[in-house]
């Protein structure tokens, strides 16, 4: 029966008369509407991200003896003399990081000191070891007394039911139409591109993720969350990369697609994980674990392909552990909470990205270790606040990298075609000419859909993927791609700024961080502005690891997202419910303060 259907659908799009009457229309669709639709699409979601003021939620006060109060913004507070501090008092007897307040998920508050000179005291006694605090409590730093008053959850209610609310003015039901019309012309040029070499498989995945992506935002709309722009953006370049695949290597596309569902179910799974911070952060260190436990077997078991020894096979599967990891990485990086201002958790996670790093760099994958050192700098500053973490890190890998470069004959290579790649247009610099001639060729509006010659070069589909965009599609959409992950990007340092917890600051800028790191290596290393590393286009790259983990990756983006009923990975209030006796007990501790 599959075979009939193959052949029927043959027949039509190979048929001179099908061709002489649509062929033109759907060239002209594809050059032109195509990067339109993209553009519009894009810009609606960008617009409706980006939209509204920098939004805080108050959840505690600290009153001064003159009166005056200072707010609790964050679950996470560090109280100083430094300006890195959350809570900054200019008193000359508190020292630069004196004591934390940190919120739980619960809404119960706990006092730490850390190391002060002259110590923390709670309702007349030394705090020796954490304390919890309630309102009314007194707190004592260096001399100068506080009260602590929290937020009632009246006041935590309308807080969120404050904050501005997606799809109000930018409808997503409007920008999905878009979308589906977008995925419906490059089917259609594809497959009147294959002519009679069109694989079934083309019609048939294209037409399941216009119906995927619409269950997608039925599902979210039933559970009454209104923001879907993320998740656009996403299918939007997950349909260009399909698109990529299907002229390249239509037999892998029914893979691309199922790997595209199991990014979506991790997608949704750790979204739904992350609504319980406190189990969050105690689940660190397994997944840290679990990590080191798929680098260790990578190094032990895994065979070398395209000159990197990081793919495992089972059975006909073969797939990268080491993309896997990076989910691990954040996660971990970011999962510190309990003891945010602690040393040992910050050299304990300095060994673990040193571990990675290494276990990558011994697996010669160094493009993906760069990767992952992006990301380290990224959760090293925004945990300690100190540039010179950075620049000591910095200053070790520019070490690390001449080491390599001595003992690693071939990366030398690399470094000396760098820049120079049409001195070496058949050796050291094959690739990127052939990138840099196709794109060229493709001119604004491309090609056509499956018309580009890039593809029958090695790694086109992969590592060279700009080119190959920019070729049959045009230089507008090759922008768009870059764009779209420039945008996450740009969401992710304003979430972070209104994030509830640090945790969900630091793993969303970590994970972005990977996907802009990973586009600025393809792109500029694809067009001999960087060295040539090898490494994938976040979701518009052929490969099932890849387009998972890039998944996986957004689910901590929809997590810091706190408009109003926005991600499914944060609990908001629906509507004003009647008070419980624990929103009464915190109103009357606040009246009697």
């Amino acid at each position: 029966m599959l075979n009939g259907i193959s052949d029927f659908i043959t027949d039509i799009f190979a048929s001179e008369t099908f061709l002489s009457d649509a062929s033109r229309y759907i060239t002209f669709a594809t050059r032109f509407i195509l990067p339109l639709l993209a553009v519009l699409i894009l810009w609606r979601c960008t617009r409706s991200l980006l939209a509204g003021k920098h939004e805080r939620e108050v959840w505690g006060y600290l009153s001064l003896p003159n009166g005056a109060k200072i707010e609790l913004t964050n679950w996470e507070n560090i109280i100083g003399r430094a300006a890195s501090s959350d809570v900054v008092m200019e008193y000359p007897t508190i020292s630069r990081s004196h004591a934390a307040l940190i919120r739980n998920a619960q809404g119960e508050w706990t006092l730490f000191d850390i190391g002060s000179k002259l110590g923390v005291i709670h309702n007349g006694k030394d705090v020796k070891s954490p304390v919890r605090v309630r309102t009314g409590d007194i707190i004592e730093l260096g001399g100068v007394e506080l009260v602590f008053v929290k937020a009632s959850a009246g006041q935590e209610r309308e807080q969120a039911m404050g904050r501005s609310r997606p799809g109000r003015e930018i409808r997503p039901g409007t920008t999905l139409v878009l979308l589906t019309e977008f995925i419906l012309f490059l089917g259609l040029q594809l497959c009147t591109s294959a002519g009679d070499n069109l694989d079934i498989s083309v019609p048939i995945v294209f037409a399941a993720l216009i119906i995927m992506i619409w269950v997608c935002y039925m599902i979210t709309r039933a559970l009454d969350r209104v923001g879907f722009e993320i998740e656009t953006i996403a299918f939007l370049l997950t349909a260009i990369g399909f698109g990529v695949c299907a002229s390249s290597d239509p037999d892998a596309l029914f893979k691309e697609f199922f790997c595209l569902i199991a990014g979506l179910l991790g997608f949704w799974i750790l979204g739904t994980f992350l609504r319980d911070l406190d189990r969050a952060i105690k689940m660190r260190w397994p997944i840290a674990a679990a990590g080191l436990l798929l680098l260790a077997v990578n190094l032990v078991t895994a065979e070398s392909i395209f000159g990197a020894r990081n793919w495992l096979s089972i059975g006909s599967i073969s797939f990268q552990p080491s993309e896997f990891v990076k989910v691990c990485f954040v996660f971990a990086g970011a999962a510190t909470l309990d003891r945010l201002f602690a040393r040992r958790n910050l050299v304990l996670f300095v060994a673990f990205a040193a571990v990675c790093v290494g276990c990558l760099a011994m697996m010669s994958d160094f493009g993906t270790a760069a990767v992952f050192f992006a990301a380290y700098l990224v959760i090293a500053f925004m945990r300690s606040g100190s540039f010179a973490t950075v620049l000591l890190s910095a200053a070790g890998a520019a070490f690390a990298v001449f080491i390599v470069i001595t003992a690693r004959p071939y990366i030398a290579d690399r470094f000396s075609t760098w820049g120079h790649a049409w001195d070496f247009p058949n050796d050291g610099g094959y690739q990127q000419t052939r990138t840099m001639a196709s794109a060229a060729s493709g001119g604004l509006f491309g090609l056509g859909a499956g018309k580009g010659w890039l593809k029958n070069i090695f790694a086109a589909d992969t590592d060279m993927v700009f080119g190959f965009v920019c070729e049959e599609l045009g230089l507008i959409m090759g922008i768009v791609t870059i764009c779209g992950i420039v945008a996450l990007a740009l969401f992710a340092v304003k979430s972070a700024g209104s994030a509830r917890s640090s945790f969900y600051a630091i793993a969303s800028c970590a994970a972005v961080s990977i996907l802009l790191f990973q586009v600025i290596l393809n792109v500029f290393g694809s067009l001999d502005i960087l060295p040539f590393t090898g490494v994938t286009f976040p979701f518009v790259s052929k490969g099932g690891s890849s387009l998972i983990t890039c998944w996986c990756l957004l689910g901590f983006l929809k997590a810091a997202d706190t408009r109003q009923n926005a991600s499914f990975a944060i609990r908001l209030p629906k509507q004003r419910q009647r008070p419980t006796r624990r929103d009464e007990i915190s109103r009357e501790e606040a009246e009697e303060d």
